[in-house]
């Protein structure tokens, strides 16, 4: 007989599996055609949507005495879902490219929805794979970055975003009454500058060049050229085209929820170019249950900041009092931030609030970001 307690992590681990209903549902959606490619995008945004009105908020915490050993059913479908993502991408491009039931707008709806999956939840898998010490996990995230063209993401999260976080030097952090619309242009462009140039600071401090082997660019070039060739070979230039458009959709997906993490927070400047330590105050935090089952717990990005060497299943959740409460899950707040008027409404309240709550000694943020943080606010 299997032992109760196995079972018993198994059970309390399996709602965390629940991405994995995707690939099944996208292969669903793909046979059938017309408008039923747009499942997936629907389920994602509206369904999850629904079911966390229903099922409401999980402010539970794990023990933080847990081991990893003993969270190896949670991690497990983090490294899985590599190589489910990895077949069902490529499977789609062979499927597109040799099937004439799909027409043209059918085939860019159904790869718009495999970009909503590689972006929802595969680029989301490698930013809690690319924080484990374990080489192979690394690896596994850097072949998910790799299938969205985005493999500087990495460098980017762990040298920059993760340092600098709620300062002028983190280009993710989007500023108050920055739309998501100019949000989204800047935050491409300067995320690559940042991420290289960290890499080529910390190669100088080596005295080697940025064109040494050991720059991780060099792996991500070679793996992201690896991916757009193996799509060449699969599909022709159509499926180079398709990867293209799924990986846009994928990042875009991305910096939606980027945009939502830490708008209009900001850390306190010391002085001399220094900053207050990163605490759960500087990242909005949401408890909606069904939608952290399927974002692995990536709503609780407050303790995710705090202490981002907890794994998901230890992420812990934090009081109105702690830390500033986003009021509606990420399937609902990343709709609102794609119409900056409502996102104004819903959000710019919502960040004074807090700034009155945590910093009540500043009471003009204009001049106080002017001074202290050289860049548009």
């Amino acid at each position: 007989m299997i032992p109760a307690q196995k079972v018993a992590k198994v059970t309390s681990a399996l709602p965390f599996w629940i991405s994995l209903l995707l690939i099944p549902l996208i292969w669903i959606s793909a046979n059938l055609g017309g408008w039923w490619v747009l499942l997936v995008p629907v389920i994602t945004w509206y369904l999850f949507a629904g079911l966390d009105a229903i099922a409401g908020l999980n402010l539970e915490n794990a023990d933080l005495e847990t081991t990893d050993d003993q969270l190896h059913f949670y991690s497990l479908v983090t490294k899985i879902w590599p190589f489910a993502q990895f077949f069902t991408l490529f499977g789609l491009i062979w499927f597109v490219t040799h099937t004439d039931h799909l027409s043209v707008g059918a085939t860019v709806g159904l790869m718009f929805g495999m970009g909503v999956i590689s972006g929802t939840i595969g680029i989301n898998y490698s930013h809690e794979l690319m924080h484990q010490k374990n080489n192979t996990e690394r690896w596994m995230g850097d072949v998910l970055l790799a299938m969205v063209l985005y493999s500087h993401f990495r460098s980017e999260h762990l040298l920059v975003h993760h340092r600098y976080v709620g300062t002028p030097r983190d280009p993710v952090t989007a500023r108050y009454n920055e739309g998501f619309h100019r949000f989204f242009p800047r935050v491409l462009i300067n995320c690559f500058k940042s991420a290289f140039r960290a890499e080529k600071e910390m190669l100088a401090r080596k005295d080697l060049p940025w064109t040494d082997l050991s720059n991780p660019f060099v792996r991500y070039w070679a793996l992201q050229t690896a991916m757009l060739l193996l799509a060449l070979i699969i599909g022709g230039w159509v499926g180079v085209l398709l990867f293209i458009w799924q990986a846009y959709i994928a990042i875009w997906q991305l910096e939606l929820v980027n945009y939502v993490e830490h708008y209009g927070l900001t850390r306190k400047h010391l002085g001399e170019g220094k900053y207050e330590h990163v605490k759960p105050h500087h990242s909005w935090n949401a408890a909606h249950k069904v939608s952290n089952w399927l974002l692995i717990n990536l709503q609780r990005h407050s303790d995710h900041h705090y202490k981002p060497d907890r794994r998901f299943p230890l992420l812990q959740n934090y009081t109105d009092a702690e830390a500033p409460q986003l009021p509606f899950g990420y399937p609902v707040m990343t709709i609102a931030a794609m119409i900056p008027p409502l996102w104004k409404v819903v959000m710019n309240p919502r960040v004074r609030k807090w700034r009155g709550m945590y910093y009540p000694e500043i009471t003009d943020w204009h001049a106080y970001n002017k001074a202290k943080n050289p860049m548009p606010r």
